[in-house]
C-alpha cells in the first residue's frame, strides 16, 4: 500500500522536531497512523507532529501504519504495531514516529498490509513485521519487530509490497517475489507461498514494480504493463476476471511511466500526464464517473499534468505538478480529505496546505503526503 517528534515507545529514540513539518495525513486514525499524536479520525489534512520537514524524503502508508524515509538514510514509523511492523523492537502501537531499529543507508521504503520493507544503498533489502506467509523473505514464518535481511537478494533497485507479499526489481530488469501466493501473486506459475524470493516467470526488461492487495504489477522499458495474481474484479487488466499465476499483458496500455496497485484496483500514469485505472470500482476508485468494475483500463476523468499517483485499499490519489492533490473513491473514514465522508467517483481537488509535494501514499483507509 506511507510523520511528530518525541519519544514513543521504550527502546526508541526521540526524533528531532526539525524533521516533520508539512507532512500531512488524513483519514482513519484508530491506530495513530496519521502521526498527529492522537487516535482521532480526520476528514481534512492534519500536520503530523513536528515543526519542519527538513529530513523527510519519502512516505509510505500501509494498512494501518506509516513509514517515513529521512534524508540521512534512517526510517521512522508510527501507527499499528501488533506484528512489529514499526520495527522498533516492541509490539506497542503508537501515534508518534519512532526510529526503526538498526537501519542505515536506506534508499526507499514501502509499507505492506502488516509488514514493511526497506531498500538499502548496497542493493539489499530489509524487512520487518508480519511474516505469517513468509512476506519478510528471511526463510521463516516468524514475525519480526526489528529488521531482518531478505535472503539471497542483491542488486535490487526497487521494492513493492501487497497485503502479504513482497516484490523486488533487480538491476538486470528481472523481478523477485516472496510471501503469500494464494492467488498467484508471486508470478512463478504456482500457488505455493514462499518465505524466500522466487523469480517471476518470463519477465525481463522491467523498469518499475508495484504491489496491489493480492496482485502485482510491472512496467516494462517499452511502456507496457504486465500483471499477475488475483483478478476477480479485473485488477489485472487483461479483459478477464481469471486469476493468473504468471504475468499477463494489461490491454491497451502504452507510454506508461508509473504503475500503482490498490487493494483490488490498479493505476497507471502515462507519459502524457494522464491516468488510467482498472479493477474494482464499487466505491468509485477508478475515477471514471461510475461504480462499474473494469477489466481493461479506462481514463480517470479530468486529470492532466499528473506527476504522482497512489492507490489505497479502495481510494486513489494523484498530484499534478501545479497542484492540488486530487482524490477519489471510498471516503467512509475521510481518506479523501475533502471534509466529508462521501464517496467520489471522479477526482476532486483538496486543500492540503502544502505545495511542491514529492511523495504521496494511500493506505488501508488513510492518506499521507510530503
Amino acid at each position: 500500500m506511507a510523520l511528530a517528534t518525541l519519544l514513543i515507545a521504550s527502546g526508541t529514540s526521540p526524533v528531532s522536531a526539525a524533521q516533520f513539518e508539512r507532512v500531512k495525513a488524513w483519514g482513519q486514525n484508530t491506530s495513530g497512523q496519521l502521526g498527529d499524536t492522537t487516535f482521532v479520525e480526520r476528514h481534512t489534512p492534519v500536520t503530523a507532529a513536528g515543526e519542519t520537514d527538513a529530513g523527510v524524503t519519502q512516505v509510505s502508508a500501509g494498512e494501518a501504519h506509516t513509514l517515513a524515509l529521512l534524508s540521512d538514510g534512517t526510517v521512522e514509523a508510527w501507527g499499528l504495531n501488533s506484528d512489529g511492523q514499526l520495527g522498533d523492537g516492541t509490539g506497542i502501537t503508537h501515534p508518534d514516529p519512532a526510529t526503526v531499529t538498526g537501519l542505515l543507508g536506506v534508499r526507499a521504503v514501502v509499507a505492506g498490509g502488516g509488514h514493511s520493507l526497506a531498500l538499502l544503498s548496497n542493493g539489499t533489502v530489509m524487512a520487518w513485521g508480519n511474516n505469517n506467509s513468509g512476506q519478510l523473505g528471511d526463510g521463516t514464518l516468524f514475525d519480526r519487530s526489528t529488521p531482518v535481511q531478505v535472503v539471497g537478494l542483491t542488486g535490487v533497485v526497487a521494492i513493492g509490497a501487497g497485503i502479504d507479499h513482497s516484490l523486488a526489481l533487480l538491476a538486470d530488469g528481472t523481478v523477485r517475489a516472496w510471501g503469500s501466493n494464494v492467488f498467484g501473486q508471486l508470478g512463478n506459475g504456482t500457488l505455493v507461498s514462499s518465505s524466500v524470493p522466487v523469480a517471476v516467470t518470463g519477465l525481463t526488461g522491467v523498469a518499475g514494480i508495484a504491489g496491489g492487495g493480492f496482485h502485482s504489477l510491472a512496467r516494462l522499458n517499452d511502456g507496457t504493463v504486465r500483471a499477475w495474481g488475483r483478478n476477480d474484479f479485473g485488477q489485472l487488466g487483461d479483459g478477464t476476471t481469471i486469476n493468473s499465476s504468471v504475468p499477463v499483458t494489461v490491454i491497451g496500455l502504452t507510454g506508461v511511466r508509473t504503475v500503482e496497485g490498490g487493494g483490488f484496483h490498479s493505476l497507471a500514469l502515462l507519459t502524457s500526464g494522464t491516468v488510467r485505472s482498472w479493477g474494482l470500482n464499487a466505491s468509485g476508485q477508478l475515477g471514471d464517473g461510475t461504480t462499474t468494475n473494469r477489466s481493461t483500463p479506462v481514463a480517470v476523468l479530468g486529470l492532466t499534468g499528473i506527476s504522482l499517483i497512489s492507490a489505497g485499499n479502495f481510494h486513489s490519489l494523484a498530484y499534478p505538478a501545479t497542484g492540488p492533490v486530487t482524490t477519489w473513491g471510498d471516503n467512509t473514514s475521510g481518506q479523501l480529505g475533502d471534509g466529508s465522508t462521501t464517496n467520489r467517483t471522479v477526482p476532486n481537488g483538496i486543500r492540503t496546505g502544502r505545495v511542491g509535494i514529492v511523495s504521496i501514499s494511500g493506505g488501508g483507509a488513510h492518506s499521507v503526503i510530503f
